[in-house]
């Protein structure tokens, strides 16, 4: 099945909730944009779903407080430690960025990704 594009409303949306700070980076993954700090990805979205990534404590919380919502970007491949966001956080700015801070912070004690050979390097190594 192939994945559909984000509404732009969800896209302004989403540009709108991306706090700002040095250390965070703005890309796209999976085809949507998407907000990493360290490298590592803590909002973003996927077709119809604006989705964050929250500590086992967080996603405790969020999950009696909304609901099992966890991200699955492909049927039985889940993200585990990812949720999607209820209707009521998309509508609600401020309870959305009390969340996205829990969000940030929690992908800011993750150890920074490393950044992988170009794929000219990888080409080169492969021939030696």
């Amino acid at each position: 099945m192939a994945w559909t594009k984000s509404p732009q409303s969800l896209i302004d949306l989403f540009e709108k909730s991306v706090p700002s700070g040095a250390n965070i980076s703005l890309r796209k993954m999976f085809g949507y944009p998407a907000a990493f700090a360290g490298g590592n990805l803590f909002i973003g979205l996927h077709q119809d779903d604006f989705v964050m990534r929250l500590s086992e404590k967080d996603r405790a919380r969020f999950s009696a407080e909304f609901g099992e919502r966890i991200f699955e970007p492909m049927r039985g491949r889940p993200m585990l430690e990812y949720v999607r966001l209820p209707p009521e956080l998309l509508s609600d700015a401020r309870k959305r960025a009390s969340w996205i801070r829990r969000s940030l912070q929690y992908a800011e004690t993750i150890p920074p990704k490393a950044k992988s050979p170009k794929r000219k390097q990888l080409v080169k190594r492969r021939r030696a």
